[in-house]
């Protein structure tokens, strides 16, 4: 039985969308099966692993609105074991059309539920918003990977999400569990980048990943390629912290 994490946080700019292809390419790399759902507008994730959008006919918008098969939503990637189903800029408007619908916050747990027999893991990359996509990807989860980036406003954001994450609990997915705060764009030489990583540690213990992801333009560099990190440069340090990322999550979810 597979998982599904969503990687939320709805600041922009925290590496969201970089852990999600590079942790999904990471865990295929060490033999999982893997499928990213892009549940982003910008499909950043989706070009990110090669997709081209222009040659999509059925992305995630067409699953969550005309309730298509999500089997004919699924793309290969150049990873073996990675596949991704596509976002749409439609995407923007689909918290509109679907406010209408009846469940409209469990539309995505339906769709995604047959998935967890076919692979290892699901990842979510969800928008920088808490709108009404996020919280179906968060209804439709079994656990959410918060990346933080070491940056002074870094910590604004996450009681408000925070919240969100109780109030799903509540209302909607009781079994919904927090996979951890990952810290990413880390540069130890910045005092700021260790003042947000010693808070983030005291705050939240062992709900803090081991794994830091430094700071590193490869990783910057790889999604104008079309490939994760891994393939791009596989001995860069962006590579080895999200190799490392995933062994921790599979020892994690192993025990």
């Amino acid at each position: 039985m597979g998982k599904i994490i969503a990687l939320a946080n709805q600041k922009g700019g925290v590496g969201k969308t970089t852990t999600t292809i590079n942790l999904a390419a990471s865990l295929a790399t060490l033999e999982k099966s893997v499928l990213v759902i892009d549940a982003d507008p910008q499909a950043n994730a989706s070009s990110g692993l090669g997709v081209d959008l222009k040659e999509v006919d059925c992305s995630i918008y067409e699953c969550l609105i005309n309730q298509q098969d999500i089997r004919e939503a699924i793309y290969t990637t150049d990873i073996e074991g990675l596949d991704i189903v596509p976002s749409h800029i439609d995407l923007v408007g689909a918290e509109i059309e679907m406010i209408q619908l009846d469940n409209r916050e469990k539309v995505m747990k339906k769709l995604l539920a047959p998935m967890k027999d076919l692979y290892d893991y699901v990842l979510i990359d969800c928008s920088p918003s808490l709108g009404l996509i996020t919280v179906n990807a968060l209804t439709a989860a079994d656990s959410v990977v918060i990346p933080v980036q070491c940056e002074y406003f870094a910590l604004e954001g996450i009681s408000k999400l925070l919240n969100t994450i109780k109030i799903i609990k509540s209302k909607l997915n009781p079994a919904l569990d927090i996979e951890g705060f990952l810290l990413t764009m880390y540069d130890s030489r910045l005092r700021s980048a260790n003042q947000v990583y010693d808070e983030v540690k005291n705050h939240f213990q062992e709900l803090v990943f081991h794994t830091v992801i430094q700071r590193n333009v490869t990783l910057s560099e790889a999604p104008s390629h079309g490939i994760p990190v891994i393939l791009y440069d596989a001995e860069s340090k962006g590579a080895k912290n999200y190799l490392s990322l995933a062994q921790e999550i599979i020892k994690r979810n192993s025990k």
